[in-house]
């Protein structure tokens, strides 16, 4: 076991990645913990290729970017540029990461916890959980769990094929408008991107619709299917796993008979970007509070959801563990100064992550200022 840190931050992306920095900048010991085999691994997984990356800050938030060696370029490059800026980042300024290594979980008691990894056990007095959200929700289709794909591995697979896209938000239209880019490149593909989300209409940020707006006028291959329902997971004649997914139904033709406009995928062709869930199994795990989400006490997250119960500086129930990012978003209960509790909402935004890197490293130095002085 190594000698006691100051902090150990658990994921490298922007805002584990900003609260490195500024332990680093303030001559504090640290370690940052990716089970990634590369910084930003998060990031790499959740982003189509070419994908470009905003520096998007939220109405009335401060100016200016936090920590600005983590902010993206004005120029809205792609994530593969940011993706290099991280690892220059990490290069420069020496940053202490170690990949491919899981965080596992913590033992022991402020100011000397044990955090246990699968290579090995380190102490230290703070904790930064900012190891994002990206746990995939599932569609509930026999079958998908083998065969749906979440993301987009390798774009040039889905040349000549039509395929299916699930999903109303930004990773649905951020994969779209990837998919139709590369088949509109190629030559002679004449197939198309099927859309296809629950509801009528589809909620994407005006960054994300700009890209989407921008390869409909160059003629891509992009078809909508509104209030399209995954229905039914299937082995075809041919023994191939397919997905039925159906529009609308007729009025009933009698004796209990509905009349179906749908449309069937082979799985392999389909990609389900239906968002993900937090990661309250982990938060049960570590014995972090939380609240179940109520119909009164919740207004962002859904009825059910359990939420973590935060301080105004992002610290949990247990002194010295902070949690930050995509981690909590998109909202988590805060319990103010006046011990009042109320819903905040929180964007999953790279700003919003190195922001909340930089309120909990100002707390930290704070507390080692007055322990210190006492």
């Amino acid at each position: 076991m190594s000698a006691a840190l100051d902090v150990i931050i658990v994921g490298s992306g922007p805002g584990g990645l900003a609260a490195a920095l500024l332990a680093k900048q303030h001559s504090r010991s640290f370690l940052i913990l990716e089970k990634g085999g590369q910084t930003m691994q998060g990031i790499i997984d959740t982003y189509p290729k070419g994908k470009k990356v905003y520096p998007t800050k939220p109405k009335s938030y401060p100016d200016p970017f936090p920590v600005m060696e983590v902010k993206p370029p004005d120029e809205n490059v792609p994530v593969e540029a940011y993706v290099e800026q991280a690892d220059t980042l990490v290069k420069d300024f020496g940053l202490n990461i170690r990949h491919n290594e899981e965080f596992l979980s913590i033992d022991g008691d402020f100011p000397n916890y044990i955090v246990k990894t699968d290579k090995g056990s380190y102490v230290a007095q703070n904790i930064i959980l900012a190891f994002g959200s990206n746990i995939p929700n599932d569609l509930g289709i026999y079958g998908e769990a083998k065969t749906v794909a979440r993301n987009i591995e390798n774009g040039e697979d889905y040349i000549g094929i039509n395929v299916l896209v699930i999903g109303g938000g930004n990773a649905a239209a951020d994969v779209v408008s990837s998919l139709s880019k590369i088949k509109r490149e190629a030559r002679d593909d004449g197939t198309s991107v099927y859309w296809a989300h629950i509801k009528e209409t589809f909620e994407i940020n005006k960054d994300t619709a700009r890209d989407l707006g921008e390869e409909v006028l160059l003629g891509g291959h992009i078809k909508i299917l509104q209030k399209a329902i995954p229905k039914i997971g299937e082995v075809d004649a041919d023994g191939i796993d397919r997905l039925y997914i159906h529009q609308t139904h007729s009025a009933g033709t009698g004796n209990d008979m509905y009349m179906y406009q749908g449309m069937s995928f082979p799985m392999k062709n389909v990609i389900a970007c239906i968002g993900t869930h937090g990661p309250s199994a982990i938060f049960d795990a570590l014995n972090l509070q939380q609240i179940t989400c109520t119909g009164p006490i919740c207004k962002i997250a859904k009825e059910g959801e359990r939420l973590l119960m935060l301080s105004d500086h992002l610290e949990t129930s247990m002194q010295g563990i902070f949690a930050i990012g995509g981690a909590i978003s998109p909202s988590y209960m805060e319990i103010g100064p006046d011990g009042v509790i109320k819903e905040k909402k929180h964007s999953n935004l790279i700003y919003t992550a190195v922001l909340d890197a930089q309120i909990v490293m100002e707390k930290i130095l704070a507390k080692d200022n007055a322990m210190a002085g006492g």
